[in-house]
């Protein structure tokens, strides 16, 4: 009989975006954080802001949890790992909590975690009840641990969200609506955790105010079970990778890297942006992120573009992903109408857009092997280059992004997660 390890766990949920998942989990892990507690945060489907974030909250790695992208073995086996050395596991939910195909809410019943939804309380005060209730009850057989107010005005405020409950629904209290507490957002999510200066701030009066409504108790323990042993993968022993990271590259799952160096690899981090050189290394790793925010930087630093084009023209393996994939055009225009020439590897410009471009999972056969992973972009990019693959989508939609190839130079929109496939994304990345 397999093993199983029991934790203490919830999977925080809302009823749309935009009601602060975010925020709350964050509180919630630095609360029970400051409490002396060991706390490991999860992600429910792709993202790449809020994580860093929940990294800072929690004060250890976030790894992304989804059905698909990531699959139900693998995701057991990052639960599993965290119940060890865990007080209390948190997961931050995607969306919606019934949104999609996986859901928020098709995680939580695979693992048996009960549900804290997050609700907006912010107008709103007997109706409070009636969406709790809904989201408890919409699906009879979802595990349900309670609710936990958003954005509350004053403690009347609060009683009334409080004595709205019907059900035995279970108050987890509620958080201020003060602007200290917020987390702030761009085009693509919330801002970056290494551009915040007073974030710890933020995240201790978040905690501090969640913990003045709430008891802190942990939640009931939840059984994870022992995954499956994971197969070898090709070996990247002795390769060594260098892997954008800087301001305008930072998009990079936790799981990837994980994943490179288990195989053997060697991760060198460097930046485009202030490197004058490359390290010594024979692969390139380009991630997204915010090239458009620096497009301008990236031009100006001519020694780094002529030691990536030389990386290139030397036949050296590049995969290059979403933000990474601009970089590598003839040009990109932010969306103030400014351009700047960029590396003209791939052919072809990039424009920015002020509304989404494209926003699904993605599915894409590669001649290495069939690759999992996400798209979401606010760009426009024109090519006269033919696509070597397209991604497929499981929810349909906009989606269907191209993967471009010249020699061993790999490009898309696709942010890909590695361990989906270890041995096609090792083959991507090996000389």
């Amino acid at each position: 009989m397999s093993e199983a390890r029991h934790c203490p766990a919830v999977l925080i949920a809302a009823p749309a975006s935009g009601q602060g998942k975010t925020t709350v989990t964050a509180a919630l892990a630095r609360l029970h954080r400051n409490l002396g507690r060991k706390v490991r945060v999860f992600k429910c489907g792709p993202d790449f802001l809020d994580p860093m974030i929940l990294e800072r909250a929690s004060g250890a790695p976030v790894y992304q949890l989804d059905l698909w992208m990531i699959g139900a073995e693998e995701s057991r086996r990052l639960l599993w790992e965290a119940a060890a050395e865990a007080d209390l596991i948190l997961i931050e939910g995607v969306m919606g909590l019934f949104d999609g195909t996986p859901s928020s809410a098709d995680l939580a019943r695979h693992f048996g975690v009960p549900v804290l939804a997050v609700i907006d309380g912010t107008a709103m005060a007997q109706t409070f009840g009636a969406l709790a209730l809904g989201l408890a009850r919409y699906q009879p057989d979802l595990p349900f641990a309670g609710v936990l107010a958003n954005r509350v005005g004053t403690l009347r405020h609060a009683q009334l969200l409080e004595g709205s409950l019907t059900e035995g629904l279970r108050w987890y209290g509620g958080l201020s609506r003060e602007r200290g507490i917020e987390l702030p957002s761009r085009h693509l999510g919330l801002v970056q955790a290494s551009e915040l200066n007073d974030l710890d701030a933020r995240l201790d009066a978040a905690a501090e105010a969640l913990g003045a409504s709430c008891d802190a108790a942990l939640p009931p323990p939840v059984a994870f079970a022992q995954p499956q042993p994971e197969l070898p993968a090709a070996s990247l022993a002795g390769v060594r990778i260098g892997v954008a990271r800087d301001e305008a590259f930072a998009f990079t799952y936790g799981a990837n890297l994980d994943l490179l160096r288990s195989l053997g690899a060697q991760v060198a981090f460097f930046s485009p942006l202030h490197d004058r050189e490359l390290p010594e290394v024979d692969s390139l790793y380009l991630p997204g992120g915010y090239p458009e925010l620096h497009h301008h930087a990236l031009a100006a630093n001519t020694f780094m573009c002529e030691a990536i084009r030389k990386h290139h023209a030397a036949g050296k393996p590049l995969l290059a992903e979403c933000g990474g994939m601009l970089y590598l055009l003839d040009a990109l225009t932010d969306v103030a109408g400014e351009r700047a020439e960029l590396l003209g590897l791939l052919p072809g410009e990039a424009t920015m857009q002020k509304r989404l471009a494209a926003l699904a999972l993605q599915a894409v056969e590669l001649p290495e092997g069939t690759l999992r992973g996400h798209t979401y972009h606010h760009s426009l990019t024109s090519t006269e280059l033919q696509p070597i693959a397209r991604g497929l989508s499981p929810n349909g939609g906009r989606g269907n992004e191209a993967v471009y190839r010249l020699g061993r130079l790999t490009a898309s929109y696709v942010h890909f997660y590695f361990p989906s496939n270890p041995d096609a994304a090792s083959a991507l990345l090996r000389p």
